[in-house]
């Protein structure tokens, strides 16, 4: 089974204006992630993995009345902002929630674990 793991950061942590340039913190926390991805690509676990863009470089495409529009730049003030992504093949959501455990544990930011829908989705 496919899983999708979303991590998220504290907004205030994420500085629209130094979002180009990372902070010894975030190189430290970098470091250690790549031990765990290297773990996972070893066991085979491992899909495919990626920072994202700071939320003021983001685009919405909504339908409205006018129809579709798309607007520029965050929309809500947010306590915590999407800022990665990852995506492991396990055997079981229990494996899943193992390793995201291992990753949270160390990094202390929460990860969400969401499973992906495959070609058996609706069979």
């Amino acid at each position: 089974m496919k899983y999708l793991l979303l991590s998220y950061t504290p907004a205030a942590a994420w500085d629209a204006a130094t979002a180009d340039t990372a902070s010894e913190e975030a190189l430290a926390a970098f470091a250690v992630y790549q031990k765990f991805e290297e773990e996972l690509r070893a066991s085979g676990e491992f899909v495919t993995s990626e920072g994202l863009g700071h939320p003021v470089v983001s685009t919405t495409v909504r339908k409205g009345a006018d129809g579709v529009v798309a607007t520029d730049g965050p929309f809500a003030e947010l306590k915590e902002v999407l800022a990665s992504f990852a995506v492991i093949e396990v055997a079981s959501h229990e494996r899943a929630v193992e390793i995201v455990g291992r990753i949270v544990d160390v990094l202390g930011e929460p990860i969400e674990i969401r499973p992906i829908m495959g070609d058996d989705f609706g069979a």
